[in-house]
């Protein structure tokens, strides 16, 4: 039965009116009061007084409710700040010089923002490109004649099937973010993200790439890129650990060739706010000298190989290449399923709804225990309170912010903080000193602010009031707000702070069930994952089962598009599910995340097609329907939760798939096939020579590579497909598709 709450007193006002008037025939027997009396009016209105005070004292009081929750160590979450990105531009359409602006600067809309770091301005925009593959449309005419003729146009020793035809493409147009994401492995030939830097006009190219590499004070000017990833690591949760970092570097073009390749220079990253490009936020990348910042040619008629393999995409627009000063390329440094980003952007600043101010005194000791002042602000930030106390001959020194007064000693100088409320406590004098008697208490910087008031549209926000760094007002500055300020939540109220009670006190956040392992790892920060199975007592080094003590955890990105090749979990990926679960399992348990072992699965179909059916269609809707119904992830297999783990792949099973894709009549057979040593075995059960299957082990799933599809007669004995050629073969050659 449902815990209920006992009431101190069960007495509505029905039972209170009627306990009144049996009280008047003891009381006062020759009065019967009677509806309409002006007596019985009385009672019915001091029954009504006694009810509302009986709801009241049925009530916990709301003081007690929070001592109670002060008690459990569960304060009122504070407001959280919305945050984004703004880039600036010096507003002179002949800028030649850099201009550092200090952290701090307001910025003007709807509700005020602050910058949170340093920021150079360099006289330069930016353009991100990327070289595409081709479409259908494009090549499908023309595939092999066109990658023979490009092997012939730019004397390439590579094997055609090598060739990758690319078409330069703008990403990020306008300083527009894309919805859907932009991924640098699969949307891309190269696995590259190219940035453009762009002179205000041609002829300051030269000056402009002095002022890259050389700034006033003689320091290597630092350029910032503004980053914001498809999926961000959520700013309140806590950080997986720096070894879950992408893999990535950024790269800056000489403008010269080393042994007929393109040479390029890494940067340097001096600040990072981004988690390693793990959420919204911005690096600092220390630009080379101006010897090594420059530009390959871009004349695709006097330079025959612009733009071929490695070199920069070939730009075809002539205003665009003439203000070209420099490329700057960022590339993932690993093999990576996933590198999405949503946008990309120099000249960029990190803003959030907070301000700061400092300065002020909030109050004077009583030398009570356990004063309380409040703060100029309510949510303020943790970090960025800096508190001082007056002291006897020794002026303001700064004491020190604990989370919990009962674990100070006496003669400790500290203090706790109520954020959501803005409210300082200090100690008794035996769980932290009290401040003297008459002393001040003054607050020496804060940052304070939030709410959902913040979460304004792109566009929002235009104006900036900035300080150099030393100290004069920069004028003439342009800001842009390309992307959406998010992120803002109002202050928690106690309904919200209470109904964390029960989920914090049952499991506190621990990995201990199949259910709580499978639930953290899905709910890791930073990554989509697809599927999590927990394989217990399982040893993936040794595929030992029954093994005490150990947690095998298998895990899959999520990956949309049901065709291959199957997903697979990158480094990063691992590591990131490991730390979350990591800090959260048993001391004695023995944890390993790890991917799926795929076998390599080929398939051969015979079907009769009905009249009337188009035959291009319906086949290829038998080879989506097989690899729908084989994917590891939902709506694979017949529950529609991806393929079991060690189910066996039956023919039969198969058929019967085909079967259902309409447009087919009939399916003669389903023949399967497993690739050893680069060839196809076909597959056989040892009963029935007629029948195929794959059986797998418990940690194994199929990996359907390829689908043969015929009409009108058997399946094929033989499987034959061509392989593809390595990535590190690949040649990427522009080409302009209306032209070829």
């Amino acid at each position: 039965m449902p815990i209920q709450p006992p009431a101190l007193d069960d007495r509505d006002f029905a039972d209170l009116v009627e306990e009144l008037l049996a009280r008047v025939a003891a009381h006062t027997p020759e009065w019967s009061p009677r509806l309409g009396d002006p007596g019985r009016t009385m009672i019915e209105l001091f029954a009504w007084l006694v009810d509302t005070l009986l709801y009241r004292a049925n009530l916990i009081p709301e003081r007690q409710r929070l001592a109670f929750l002060r008690l459990l160590g569960l304060p009122l979450k504070a407001a959280v700040p919305a945050t984004g990105l703004v880039t600036l531009g010096l507003d002179e359409a002949n800028a030649r010089a850099a201009v550092t602006l200090r952290a701090g600067a307001r910025v003007k809309g709807p509700v005020m923002f602050e910058t949170r770091g340093e920021i150079t301005v360099l006289p330069v925009t930016a353009m991100a490109f990327y070289k595409r593959d081709l479409d259908r449309t494009e090549t499908a005419p023309v595939s092999l004649a066109l990658k023979q003729d490009l092997k012939t146009v730019y004397q390439l020793a590579a094997d055609p099937a090598a060739i990758r035809p690319y078409a330069t493409t703008a990403i990020f147009a306008g300083g527009t973010p894309v919805s859907g994401g932009f991924d640098l492995i699969e949307q891309t030939v190269d696995r590259c993200l190219w940035l453009a830097l762009l002179a205000p006009q041609p002829e300051l190219v030269e000056t402009v790439r002095i002022a890259l590499g050389r700034s006033e004070t003689g320091d290597a000017p630092l350029l910032n890129v503004g980053v914001v990833p498809l999926i961000e690591m959520p700013a309140l949760f806590e950080d997986v650990g720096p070894r879950a970092r992408l893999p990535y570097q950024w790269e800056i073009c000489t403008g010269r060739e080393r042994d007929g390749r393109a040479e390029y220079l890494p940067l340097t990253e001096v600040a990072d706010t981004s988690g390693g490009l793990t959420r919204l936020g911005v690096l600092r990348l220390e630009l080379p000298a101006p010897g090594f910042i420059g530009a390959l040619s871009n004349d695709g008629q006097a330079v025959t190989v612009a733009g071929v393999g490695d070199r920069p995409p070939r730009l075809d627009d002539a205003k665009t290449a003439a203000r070209l000063v420099t490329w700057i390329r960022l590339r993932p440094t690993a093999d990576l399923s996933t590198f999405a980003l949503s946008w990309v952007g120099i000249n960029a600043v990190a803003i959030d709804q907070r301000l700061t101010s400092g300065g002020q005194i909030i109050g004077q000791s009583d030398g009570r225990a356990g004063q309380e002042f409040a703060l100029p602000g309510q949510s303020v930030e943790a970090d960025s309170l800096q508190l001082q106390v007056e002291e006897p001959g020794l002026g303001y020194r700064l004491w020190r912010q604990v989370d919990d007064l009962a674990l100070a000693d006496r003669d400790d100088a500290v203090y706790s903080l109520d954020a959501e409320a803005g409210l300082v406590r200090f100690g008794d004098n035996v769980r932290g000193r009290i401040p003297e008697v008459g002393m001040r208490i003054r607050v020496g910087q804060m940052r304070a602010g939030g709410g959902r008031a913040g979460n304004l549209p792109g566009g929002s926000l235009s104006d900036i009031a900035a300080l150099d760094l030393q100290g004069n007002p920069v004028p003439k500055l342009k800001l842009w707000q390309p992307l959406a300020t998010s992120g803002g939540e109002d202050p928690e109220d106690l309904a919200a702070a209470e109904q964390r009670i029960p989920a914090q006190l049952r499991h506190g956040d621990r990995a201990v069930t199949e259910g709580d392992y499978q639930r953290l790892a899905a709910d890791t920060p930073g990554i989509a994952a697809g599927r999590v199975e927990v394989l217990p007592r399982f040893k993936p080094q040794q595929r030992r089962s029954e093994v005490p003590g150990v947690v095998s955890v298998m895990v899959w990105p999520q990956k949309g598009t049901p065709k291959p090749p199957n997903p697979r979990p990158d480094r990063p990926f691992l590591e990131a599910v490991f730390a979350q679960l990591d800090r959260r399992r048993p001391l004695g348990t023995e944890l390993y995340v790890i991917g799926c072992e795929y076998r390599p699965l080929g398939l051969t179909v015979g079907v009769e097609l009905q009249d009337g059916a188009r035959r291009d269609s319906v086949l290829q809707a038998i080879r989506q329907a097989l690899h729908q119904f084989l994917w590891p992830l939902a709506p694979g297999d017949v529950g529609g939760q991806g393929w079991r783990l060690g189910k066996t792949v039956r023919d039969r099973e198969l058929e019967v798939i085909v079967a259902r894709v309409d447009g087919v009549r009939s399916v003669a057979q389903v023949k399967l096939f497993e690739q050893l040593d680069g060839g196809w075995r076909k597959l056989q059960r040892a009963d029935n020579p007629n029948l195929s299957e794959l059986s797998l082990d418990p940690w194994q799933l199929p990996e359907l590579l390829a689908v043969v599809v015929i009409t009108d007669g058997d399946a094929p004995d033989t499987l034959e497909t061509p392989l593809s050629p390595a990535a590190d073969a690949v040649v990427a050659v522009p080409v302009v598709a209306e032209v070829c």
